[in-house]
């Protein structure tokens, strides 16, 4: 690479592992600075320019200037997502307060949107650390996301995906996240590279045997077993932004602001 390696900012969570596969196995970590982090963090640290790459909830486009998109690559679901769950002591078009976890705004927004356009509900929403049972200690209903979701043990509850909610209410996939860099990190860079590094990281993540690997490793680490986390990583993520899943993302935007959820988003700039 022709200037200073570019800083890229990640989420520690089991649902970018097949994204990052050439920076943890291959030789982009040579290419590449990274460091892993909570969705809110990372779009934190490219707004303040101490990452220049992100893997960003949508959300974040909405507030980050001069941003570009990385094409075709995205945490994406066309049905049940199984990491976004809103679990309740009652259903949840009778829901009052919600404790939610603020790690990923794009999932406290498209929960807003479901409230008022499918619910029916305007409930509180009060800001919790993603332990289920200290969330619904003083609220009906817990909004947990990421791996705390996969490992919540929800039986007795009334458990919504969200993303499946999205799905039969719109018709449309669900874009929990893109990569995006500054603008202004790529003076100098070989663009062509930067995207084809981070597709072909996806790619090779995405590979049978990568996969049988990466389940094996965080089986041991969540607690999951390998067939389980396939399963989540072959059938509920869906790391392509494609035309479909552009549609949904900007339906997700339009209604987003109608709800006051977001701010107007930007057009969507790739590289």
């Amino acid at each position: 690479m022709s200037q200073a390696r570019l800083r890229v900012s990640a989420i520690s969570f089991l649902n970018t592992a097949p994204l990052m596969w050439d920076f943890d196995f291959g030789e982009l970590r040579r290419d590449y600075r990274v460091d892993y982090t909570l969705p809110n963090v990372c779009a934190e640290l490219l707004k303040t320019g101490m990452a220049d790459i992100g893997i960003i909830p949508v959300a974040a486009y909405t507030t980050i200037p001069d941003l570009l998109v990385l094409p075709d690559i995205a945490i994406a679901a066309r049905g049940a997502v199984r990491s976004i769950l809103l679990i309740g002591k009652v259903p949840a078009e009778n829901m009052q307060r919600v404790a939610v976890d603020t790690s990923s705004r794009t999932s406290v927004a498209l929960l807003r949107v479901l409230c008022e356009k499918l619910y029916g509900v305007k409930p509180a929403f009060v800001p919790k650390d993603p332990k289920l049972k200290d969330m619904l200690a003083d609220c009906d209903s817990a909004l947990v996301i990421g791996d705390p979701a996969l490992l919540a043990k929800t039986a007795g509850y009334h458990v919504r995906d969200l993303a499946t909610d999205w799905k039969s209410h719109t018709g449309k996939n669900f874009v929990f996240a893109f990569w995006a860099v500054r603008k202004a990190a790529l003076e100098g860079q070989d663009t062509a590279k930067v995207v084809r590094d981070f597709q072909t990281s996806r790619d090779h993540g995405l590979e049978p045997a990568n996969l049988d690997r990466i389940a094996k490793e965080w089986s041991v680490r969540l607690g999951l077993t390998e067939i389980e986390i396939l399963t989540y990583l072959r059938d509920n993520i869906y790391y392509r932004l494609d035309a479909d899943c552009l549609a949904g993302l900007r339906l997700f935007y339009q209604y987003a602001a109608e709800v006051s959820a977001l701010p107007p988003a930007p057009d969507l700039k790739f590289i």
